[in-house]
């Protein structure tokens, strides 16, 4: 051994010509090369078209991979002192150790691996690559050093969840959370009693102009009948109220002057009718249960049901509820876990109930013929179970296909057709997708035709039903990956539909099965259909609201204003002339101006 490397390991200050030797002591490439590669997967990660491998890979297994290669070059191959390595090694799992145990909730295990391995194997690596002037005992402390830093800040921080693009947003761990600053509001005034005993008597019907549920009477994101002002900077929209609401990505129900919407408050998973002119609370229905996850945080997924003068909501740990709509007390509940032997999904039960033929379906997705589930509408009672799938987010939905009625569910197993009293299926269209669930709902072209999409990069296909003599031949029109919606669901206007690829708002053709037009700006937001006035009405992901008009030519954004601030995934609502919009931390109602004869005839 020469007396330079001598020096360089015995860790005494060595002079100017021995210090030239102590660079090439350390075998630094490998950690070089591992951390460049772990960004360089990372930014293509988040290029391009979006897939289940891209996020697992550049997201999750990635950091795992590239910190498994940083311990393995520091244990056998970085040629510095065994003692160094065992006390380098050492001090990483401390730290590792310490940062799980401190961050607990505030910031997930999952969370770490997503955020802070890339930091702390670039603190790791970067130090060394910054400081090989330096003499060893000083190079060791402060790599020491770079590492209780790089753990050190993500015990200061909270991650609040993730955009669309599995961005993260963070705040200091000692700021109250929304939800936290709604409870303490709530200790300055008295809730709403859950039932209020001068509405016992009072009979709730469904009329014209209603929104009884998830995306509207058909499930479809139309709205019709409606007649407003698309110049916003003359005559903008109203708002009427705001309020803060606690998290969860349900959308409302409207019912007369009636809100139901779904929330999460500390520990207790509410169903919660507000006034529709105030905002104000009116009753509340608790269960108490709590879900949460590291992407959309916590809160119940799920919009609640009208029907009949009930209330059916699910919850996202699995609970069915049936309430009585003037006053909330309760009539039955069921566990849908239970009844299907389910384990509770990756992102909750975010299934919204759907009342037809007096029975409740709702997707549960367990094994053994239990993947829908159905339920007596007055009782309770489970009625009947069918389907093989799995893995879904979306919602069972009515449809009239060759002239029968029809419940469709979208699941990975493919499209399901269900006969609403029997449970039987009328025929199913196979389409595996693995484990990655379907979220959207399918789309009916007509009386014969549907539109399935699928995330993560699978894409859209058009099915077309035939129906003769009790069969039921099912023909592949198209399937194309230029369009492959995730969570964010799409209308139909036409031949075209406008929905959302990722970040990318876009139009369409449902018959030549390509794309007319593309625009960003919106993120990954939500939209509904104004039928009769050719009008998309777009809520972007960060609480935006805009105009734009459905047509295929061009995309022609016509007006946007600022509604609600937040991460923003949840459904609008426009009924009775008002637009509803809410999110995990705030809802809103605006009225929308009305669209005068001038205005019409130009």
């Amino acid at each position: 051994m020469s007396d330079e490397t001598k020096s360089a390991e015995s860790g005494s200050t060595p002079s100017p010509a021995i210090s030239q030797t102590i660079w090439p002591t350390l075998r630094l490439w490998p950690g070089v090369l591992l951390v460049a590669a772990l960004w360089a997967v990372r930014i293509w990660g988040g290029t391009g078209e979006a897939s289940r491998e891209k996020f697992f890979v550049a997201y999750l297994i990635a950091p795992m991979v590239a910190t498994g290669g940083l311990l393995l070059w520091w244990l056998f191959f970085s040629r510095v002192r065994w003692s160094d390595r065992g006390l380098i090694i050492g001090v990483f799992a401390a730290l590792a150790t310490a940062t799980v145990a401190i961050c607990g909730q505030d910031f997930p295990f999952m969370a770490l691996i997503l955020y802070a391995l890339p930091v702390v194997a670039s603190a790791w690596v970067g130090w060394l690559v910054l400081s090989p002037w330096m003499a060893w005992p000083s190079r060791r402390l402060l790599l020491i050093g770079s590492l209780v830093l790089a753990f050190g800040v993500f015990t200061l921080l909270r991650v609040d969840g993730m955009d669309g693009a599995f961005r993260g947003t963070f705040s200091w761990r000692w700021t109250p959370t929304p939800e936290q600053r709604l409870l303490a509001e709530f200790g300055t005034r008295q809730p709403a009693s859950p039932a209020v005993a001068e509405l016992d008597d009072e009979t709730i019907e469904l009329e014209p102009g209603d929104w009884p549920g998830f995306r509207g009477p058909k499930r479809d994101g139309r709205v019709y009948g409606v007649n407003i002002a698309t110049d916003w900077k003359q005559t903008p929209p109203k708002k009427l109220w705001s309020r803060r609401v606690g998290p969860g990505w349900s959308s409302f129900a409207v019912v007369g002057k009636r809100l139901f919407t779904q929330e999460q408050r500390g520990d207790q998973e509410l169903v919660v009718c507000y006034d529709a002119d105030t905002g104000d609370e009116r009753w509340q229905h608790a269960e108490v249960t709590r879900f949460t996850e590291v992407v959309a945080g916590p809160g119940p997924r799920g919009t609640p049901e009208f029907h009949a003068g009930k209330i059916y909501a699910q919850g996202a740990n699995g609970t069915l509820c049936c309430l009585e709509a003037a006053t909330g007390q309760v009539i039955w509940t069921q566990n849908i876990a239970k009844d299907s032997d389910a384990k509770i999904p990756q992102w909750g039960f975010s299934g919204s109930p759907l009342v037809a033929h007096g029975l409740v379906t709702i997707f549960a997705g367990g094994p053994s013929g239990k993947s829908v589930l159905a339920y007596d509408a007055e009782t309770g009672k489970l009625a009947w179970t069918t389907g093989e799938g799995t893995h879904s987010y979306a919602s069972t939905q009515t449809a009239t296909l060759g002239d029968v009625e029809q419940i469709l569910m979208a699941s990975n197993a493919g499209l399901l057709s269900i006969d609403p009293e029997s449970g039987k299926a009328l025929w199913v269209h196979e389409w595996q997708t693995d484990d990655v669930a379907r979220i959207v709902q399918p789309a009916i072209l007509n009386g014969t035709d549907i539109l399935i999409g699928t995330g993560m990069g699978f894409g859209t296909r058009r099915i077309r039903v035939g129906h003769d003599r009790g069969k039921w031949p099912i023909k592949e029109v198209w399937t194309s990956k230029q369009f492959k919606p995730y969570y964010n669901d799409f209308v139909v206007h036409g031949d075209q539909l406008y929905g959302f690829d990722g970040p990318i708002f876009l139009c369409f053709d449902t018959e030549q099965s390509k794309i007319r037009w593309r625009a960003r700006g919106y993120g990954n937001g939500q939209v509904l259909l104004l039928a009769d006035l050719d009008l998309l009405l777009v809520l972007t992901e960060t609480g935006e609201v805009a105009l734009v008009e459905a047509q295929p030519n061009k995309h022609v954004e016509l007006t946007r204003i600022e509604a609600i601030t937040g991460k923003t995934w949840n459904h609008p609502v426009i009924a009775h002339g008002r637009l509803y919009v809410r999110n995990g931390e705030e809802m809103a109602c605006f009225e929308l101006p009305v669209q005068t004869k001038a205005e019409s005839a130009e």
